[in-house]
């Protein structure tokens, strides 16, 4: 299917301005965790799943986007994943208990995870590979906006009008966008008439669910429950199961046999452990500063405000640095860089200073935004020639560790903090000690880069 050029830009802004608006609605909820737990009376661990479940269920409906992506137009991804989301926001602002709030999250994650793959697919098969690295930081740079000055004014909406607001706002939002989708929205492309295998859905979907539940429930039974057990070994069973279907499939839900190529591999591998350390902070930072430092929402949202405004620049100055100086040179910096953020959050007290906290994480920030968008560019033209199937295996993966990363680093910094994260210095240990896992995580992705990831016409020559 081939997108028309003269609509081409019109399709690539409107779709990414609601993909901008999707992707805030996976992150802001955490500025409200502390909320979340009082209204509703659950645990940390319970009220982070309003977080952690969008990220399965993104991570769930991610493999079904090469399908989708072939099978049906624009016009109709457009409408089926805002329509949902619409549902899922309205949900959530009348929830009155954590299951109906999450179930609301779930539909809302169901339209994320329909229209971001596809975003990225629509970019890429309407640019030529050489210019990849650019029009990725661009779209890279618009994703970012969104989340980072959402999750400020998020924090401020919490503190002054309640978590439900956000759900308001999403859903005017969403109206808004369908209208204007009414009007631009014009694509009708010829399809492919790509077979949808129903019981590899079903096993991709019981294999990803297996797993994170397994995980997730380590935080209240421990390592050894069968709750924890049981879930990971279907989960692991049932993906085995699926790849070995997927290997005799004409027509497979996800053609995995790209996984052959070794640089596609170990980039996934990268973005992988780069977005689980990601979302690991995402979920802890807010806790920390709220539950362990006493300070209020609008105060975490704000001392990780600036980091995430330089994420944005590093979003488009990564790509462009890649263009000039290679992609292993930025790779490495990136990781550097990250590794020194990590280090300084070895240091955090109940009592640093907001500019303390401010600086150190917007070095963090600096390390990821430079790595972020030349390693998804850099994995991806591995295998340029199926990039649907490329998009769907990397999107996937990255989504089902962003979603272990956010659960485990909840888990691992109450485990280390004695069972139960407050105000005192116990926890203020299990914050620093979480902090050195991500960092020894960061180690690994350097010495990846270093052994590995080179220019492609590099390992082109030398192959």
């Amino acid at each position: 299917m081939n997108i028309k050029l003269d609509n081409k830009m019109q399709l690539l802004v409107l779709f990414i301005i609601s993909t901008s608006l999707l992707t805030v609605a996976q992150s802001i909820i955490t500025t409200g965790v502390v909320y979340l737990m009082s209204d509703f009376s659950v645990s940390s661990t319970q009220a982070q799943w309003s977080y952690s479940v969008f990220l399965l269920v993104v991570g769930v409906m991610i493999p079904l986007s090469a399908y989708i992506s072939r099978r049906f137009t624009a016009r109709k991804i457009f409408f089926f994943s805002l329509s949902v989301f619409l549902i899922g926001s309205i949900i959530c602002y009348f929830s009155n208990s954590m299951i109906v709030l999450i179930i609301g999250r779930i539909l809302q994650a169901i339209g994320n995870g329909v229209i971001m793959p596809y975003v990225q697919i629509l970019l890429l098969r309407t640019t030529p590979e050489e210019k990849w690295q650019t029009y990725m930081g661009l779209y890279g740079l618009v994703i970012a906006i969104a989340p980072v000055i959402g999750s400020f004014l998020g924090g401020f909406v919490i503190t002054v009008y309640g978590w439900r607001a956000l759900f308001s706002f999403f859903t005017i939002a969403t109206i808004i966008l369908l209208g204007l989708g009414a009007i631009f929205v014009k694509d009708n492309a010829p399809t492919e008439d790509y077979p949808l295998d129903y019981l590899s859905v079903a096993l991709s979907i019981i294999g990803c669910a297996g797993i994170m539940l397994g995980f997730t429930n380590v935080a209240d039974f421990g390592f050894t429950h069968y709750l924890v057990i049981l879930p990971i070994i279907i989960g692991i069973v049932t993906l085995i199961l699926f790849v070995n279907r997927q290997s005799k499939l004409e027509k497979p839900l996800i053609n995995l046999s790209i996984l052959k190529n070794k640089y596609f591999s170990v980039g996934t591998i990268f973005i992988c452990i780069l977005f689980a350390c990601l979302n690991g902070c995402t979920a802890i930072l807010p806790i920390f500063m709220q539950g362990v430092g006493n300070h209020s929402a609008i105060f975490s949202a704000s001392v990780l405000l600036p980091g995430g405004l330089l994420i944005i620049a590093f979003n488009i100055i990564g790509p462009l640095l890649t263009n000039r100086i290679g992609i292993k040179k930025v790779m490495i910096m990136g990781c550097v860089i990250s590794i020194i953020g990590f280090a300084t959050m070895m240091m955090y007290t109940q009592n640093s200073s907001f500019e303390f906290m401010a600086i150190t994480q917007s070095i963090r920030f600096i390390g990821a935004g430079l790595a972020l968008m030349p390693a998804t560019t850099w994995t991806l033209t591995m295998v340029s020639d199926k990039v649907e199937d490329g998009t769907a295996v990397n999107n996937t993966l990255r989504q089902i560790f962003a979603a272990i990363g956010s659960s485990m680093a909840v888990v691992v910094m109450a485990i280390l903090a004695g069972g139960a994260i407050g105000h005192n210095s116990a926890s203020v240990t299990g914050f620093n000690q979480t902090s050195l896992i991500l960092l020894i995580l960061h180690v690994i992705m350097l010495i990846l880069t270093v052994l590995f990831i080179d220019d492609k016409e590099k390992i082109e020559n030398s192959s």
